[in-house]
């Protein structure tokens, strides 16, 4: 039948707009492995070719000033020249002539004597070209022009032969004026500049081939941890949780490894503890939701009758919250904050005990000893435990049996430890069931005992178990079958100091005297 929400509909003029959808993120169509070749190789290209272009500017810059060393030098010469010399020669020409005739000139080089304007000597470094004189086009009216300026020094960008660097000494002898020119051409010095930077170049680009190859190799071993922990999460389903990446090294793609597989063993104890209480609470609470839904199918009118249904039905409801909330329990033994570690007083920490576990049953308790000191431990979570095993004293005892509770200190220094424990006359435990007792939902009982399966849920034991080991201790049981049982836990208590601390042996009796 349609009820009146079902006949409820949008406003009428309002358009009801669906939620905007995410917009997916397009993968990347290059793998890794080339995304990181490709930009390694970039960047040595980039970083070559910087170098390239930065080394040919200052091998060039270089060219430059040897040519400008150069003039110098030869200007220098000839200045020491005229000084040794200026007493010997009558005439401009002939000091020039013998000037020249002892130079010794390189192939990119011409020395040129003029008197009054005019060359009269060459000391040419040059091959003949078209000006037998000079060696090189247009030489002749260059040199005129070079004679006429002011300047003594300069540079021609273009000429037949290259570039020209040139430098002028001006010097009087008698009444002639003289001039000794230095030209140098940095021609093939630049050109042997650029053929070395293309030998560099071919170089270069072999070894940007060989950096290829290294970075893709390298690339594929650095990416592998992450191939393997895509193929292991491609390989994980919610049935299988055991598959782990191999850990190679000890960097950082290792460290990446080593998180990934403590993330996986996280999600496999929490997998765990929850499949294990799924399957604990099926296992368990089938029974008594089978009492309860046969009792109320049965139901009687009977007023009595209801009444004992209901009360047993309320009973196995009872064992059903109790079964599910020790669950939780162990549940939670699993979560880092289950025991909450603070500094207690044992003394204080046992005499509470033993107060509050008056209250279980009506037993002749008896504090034996307790241990005098501080201990690091959860009080809460230790008093439960120890409640718990007073709990089953309790079951497995009749009213005025006695039990003894107590706890003392055992060890020294950094091994010492905080023992707690509770001992009953009850009929004890089987040697068969001591190994396996603090597990769930095992029940101990001795041989040939007529009482039936013991009572409650079989988890009491595996809480008390569940406590010592997050504090970092032990559960224990010490039994003698037909002479009662001694359960206890063990829990580090590191000593800090030992002024002050011992075991005090008391006797203190509570209840039913014998």
């Amino acid at each position: 039948m349609a009820t009146m929400t079902d006949a409820i509909t949008a406003p009428i003029g309002i358009v009801q707009e669906d939620p905007p959808r995410r917009r997916s993120l397009r993968p990347r169509a290059m793998p890794a492995r080339w995304r990181i070749t490709a930009w390694i190789i970039v960047s040595t290209v980039f970083t070559l070719l910087a170098v390239g272009l930065m080394g040919r500017s200052i091998f060039l810059s270089s060219v430059d000033q040897d040519a400008n060393v150069d003039i110098e030098q030869e200007a220098q010469e000839f200045l020491r020249f005229l000084e040794d010399s200026s007493t010997e020669f009558t005439s401009a020409e002939g000091l020039l002539q013998e000037y020249l005739d002892r130079q010794s000139v390189h192939s990119n080089e011409i020395i040129l004597g003029a008197v009054d304007g005019a060359p009269v000597a060459t000391a040419n470094g040059l091959v003949e070209g078209s000006d037998a004189s000079l060696g090189f086009a247009g030489g002749q009216t260059l040199v005129l022009q070079m004679l006429d300026l002011e300047e003594n020094a300069g540079v021609v960008e273009s000429t037949a032969a290259g570039p020209l660097r040139w430098g002028r000494v001006d010097f009087t002898a008698g009444d002639a004026q003289g001039a000794l020119l230095v030209l140098q051409f940095t021609e093939a010095p630049r050109a042997a500049v650029d053929q070395s930077v293309v030998t560099i170049a071919w170089v270069a680009l072999a070894g940007i081939l060989l950096s290829s190859g290294v970075a893709w190799l390298v690339a594929g071993q650095i990416l592998a941890p992450i191939r393997a922990v895509h193929r292991v999460a491609r390989e994980i389903n919610e049935h299988d949780l055991t598959a782990r990446v191999p850990v190679n090294g000890t960097d950082d793609i290792a460290a990446v490894a080593i998180t990934f597989n403590q993330m996986l063993d996280r999600l496999e104890d929490v997998y765990a503890t929850q499949q294990r209480f799924v399957d604990d609470a099926g296992h368990e609470l089938r029974t008594p939701i089978t009492i309860v839904r046969g009792h109320l199918e049965l139901l009687s009118e009977d007023q009595d009758e209801r009444r004992e249904t209901l009360r047993l039905v309320s009973g196995e409801l009872d064992r059903m919250t109790r079964i599910v909330t020790d669950l939780l329990v162990l549940a939670r033994a699993q979560q880092p904050d289950f025991v909450r570690i603070a500094g207690c007083d044992a003394a204080t920490l046992t005499l509470d005990i033993e107060a509050k576990a008056q209250a279980l049953g009506d037993r002749r308790w008896q504090l034996m000893e307790v241990a005098e000191g501080h201990a690091s431990c959860d009080p809460q979570r230790i008093t439960q435990a120890v409640l718990q095993l007073s709990a089953n004293a309790v079951q497995v005892t009749e009213p005025g049996d006695r039990i003894r509770i107590g706890s003392r200190f055992d060890g020294e220094g950094a091994q010492r430890r905080l023992r707690l424990w509770v001992q009953d006359e009850g009929p004890g435990v089987a040697s068969a069931d001591a190994a396996r007792i603090f597990e769930r939902f095992v029940r101990g009982g001795a041989p040939g005992d007529t009482a039936g399966p013991r009572r409650g849920s079989g988890l009491g034991l595996a809480i008390v178990r569940a406590i010592a080991d997050a504090h970092g201790g032990s559960a224990w049981v010490d039994s003698v079958l037909g002479e009662g049982a001694t359960f206890g836990i063990d829990i580090p208590a590191p000593d800090s100091t030992d002024a002050g601390e011992a075991n005090v042996i008391i006797e203190s009796l509570s209840g039913k005297d014998a």
